[in-house]
């Protein structure tokens, strides 16, 4: 018995060496950007590429461990929370440097947390923290400890530092400057994003040895998925990060030790009316958009067990609202996924004065019901959707027109110019809390994508989930914060200012000589974990 223990522990060592071998082979992982990145600044990241990029760069104070959903110590060894949960202390880590080699402390912390709030810098990452009128205090208790007072109490404080990438104080290269496993070393704008490995980076393996193993990381900048699959299977990919159901299912068939099922995600797809005031939309249609009735017909029209299983090919469920099912403790289980009944949508919109004469649905006024839906282009599931939408939709009359756009200026249409009607994207959920929905329920948030920026709230359920949002985000109580949150997403249920069709399984792909990927559901399934991951010697000779 002795003698096998002895001959286990010699393999798992010559396992750590063969590791370690693969970690000083300048080995390069490659995998895919959808569009450009909006901004590398970690407090402005919003969009899925920039996301990718502060994931990877960004050194944060705690992180949310995606495998664990536990709040694990990062740059700070330790906090305590008190005040009643308005006030978070934060010691940090000493020694540790920027990748430019600029010292770590707790001025930078202050710094960050002070640009984070800054009303001019509109950061979507600080709605999460916006529980109370009144400015956050900073206190530098000393170069490795800092105090940091919210104007009232957030639940989950900890875990929202988990989007918080720490910027320099000091630092020429500004937010550049960074203390992630990786950062930023070239970009092309159109062709790729180069990260080299951070040479400053605080971690260590059990060995001693610096993380992260892989030197460097090529994001290609790829909206085609057909060119991204044709890539991984070629072997010029490492890994897709969140796949498309039907390429999932040829991966599958291909080579089943590469694809990954984690189950339901916490991302959904979903559709909404263009609700801004100021829009350049005719009033008749600014009336539809805002009549729930009107809202709830189009729910109804629309049959989500069909998109599930004909789009999705069955790797995907019927969504119910804000949360999907696989957040246990904060879905609310009272509520199901709206039904399938177009005889109850004509009943819903007859309400308000529509009439279906001749096959073509008709307004009070006379107007056929005919609005476009934008989504955006090269996204093959989604286009999906869209054309079965506009089938079940003419079932009750109303003619959809589909127009696809690209990333920048679909993001233009839905943040800047509202020269939209109706727009059908996803939402992607980095956190269980519901803190991190902060920055699309309140009314006033940028993100409240209906109708965003709004000075006061422009319907009295706007107001009571704003009173809903604020009350679950103050209170430390996690039954009370559920009581709130559940009624959140009764409001948003029964008014549909986002009309949520599925929630999508979390689907990847990942060659068999990336080391150590364990793809969870939580975002980023696939490199949460990826100052830990390692390239075998041949994908390292193909790159």
């Amino acid at each position: 018995m002795k003698q096998h223990r002895f001959r286990i522990i010699l393999v798992v060592i010559s396992l750590l060496g063969a590791i370690t071998a693969f970690a000083q082979s300048g080995s390069e992982l490659r995998f895919c950007l959808h569009s450009e990145p909006k901004t590398f600044n970690p407090l402005l990241a919003e969009d899925d590429s920039s996301e990718t990029i502060r994931y990877l760069t960004g050194g944060v104070l705690i992180r949310a461990d995606r495998l664990t959903q536990n709040a694990i110590p990062e740059l700070a060894t330790a906090w305590k929370i008190s005040n009643g949960g308005r006030t978070i202390i934060f010691k940090l880590r000493d020694g540790v440097r920027f990748s430019d080699n600029t010292p770590f402390s707790a001025e930078d912390v202050g710094y960050t947390v002070r640009q984070l709030m800054d009303p001019a810098l509109h950061s979507p990452t600080a709605d999460s923290f916006r529980s109370g009128e009144g400015a956050v205090e900073i206190q530098v208790l000393s170069r490795n400890r800092v105090a940091i007072t919210f104007p009232a109490p957030i639940a989950g404080l900890d875990k929202l530092f988990d989007q918080v990438g720490i910027m320099s104080a000091k630092s020429p290269q500004k937010e550049m400057a960074v203390l992630g496993p990786y950062h930023v070393a070239e970009y092309k704008a159109g062709s790729y994003v180069l990260l080299q490995r951070n040479p400053n980076y605080w971690k260590h393996d059990g060995s001693g040895k610096q993380l992260p193993y892989i030197e460097s990381i090529k994001l290609d900048i790829q909206q085609n998925r057909d060119t991204e699959i044709l890539r991984l299977l070629r072997g010029e990919l490492d890994f897709i990060n969140s796949l498309d159901a039907e390429y999932f299912d040829k991966i599958l068939s291909q080579d089943s030790s590469m694809a990954h099922d984690a189950g339901v995600s916490l991302d959904s797809e979903q559709m909404w009316f263009n609700q801004v005031a100021s829009s350049p939309l005719p009033d008749y249609k600014k009336e539809w958009f805002r009549s729930t009735n009107f809202r709830r017909a189009i729910s109804e029209a629309i049959n989500r067990d069909d998109l599930a299983r004909i789009v999705f090919h069955g790797h995907a469920r019927p969504a119910v609202g804000p949360v999907s099912i696989a957040n246990k403790f904060w879905f609310n289980s009272k509520l199901q996924p709206h039904p399938f009944d177009p005889t109850s949508a004509l009943q819903r919109l007859s309400q308000d004065g529509f009439q279906l004469r001749d096959g073509v649905l008709r307004d009070r006024q006379g107007h056929g019901v005919e609005f476009s839906l934008i989504t955006n282009s090269g996204n093959k599931y989604r286009e999906r959707m869209a054309t079965m939408i506009q089938q079940d939709l003419a079932g009750i009359g109303i003619k959809l027109n589909i127009v696809t756009l690209d990333f920048p200026s679909l993001i233009e249409r839905i943040t800047r110019s509202f020269n939209y009607e109706a727009c059908l994207l996803g939402l992607v959920n980095n956190d269980l809390d519901p803190d991190s929905q902060m920055n699309i329920w309140l009314s006033s948030a940028e993100n409240h994508q209906w109708n965003p920026n709004q000075k006061s709230p422009a319907t009295n359920w706007e107001a009571e989930i704003d009173k809903l949002m604020r009350a679950q985000a103050s209170t430390l109580d996690s039954r009370k914060r559920k009581t709130y949150f559940d009624q959140v997403q009764e409001i948003a249920w029964e008014q549909e200012p986002f009309i949520y069709l599925v929630n999508r399984n979390a689907l990847s792909a990942v060659s068999p000589s990336v080391h150590n990927a364990h793809p969870v559901v939580l975002r980023p399934q696939v490199y949460w974990n990826i100052d830990q991951l390692v390239l075998g010697n041949e994908v390292a000779r193909k790159h």
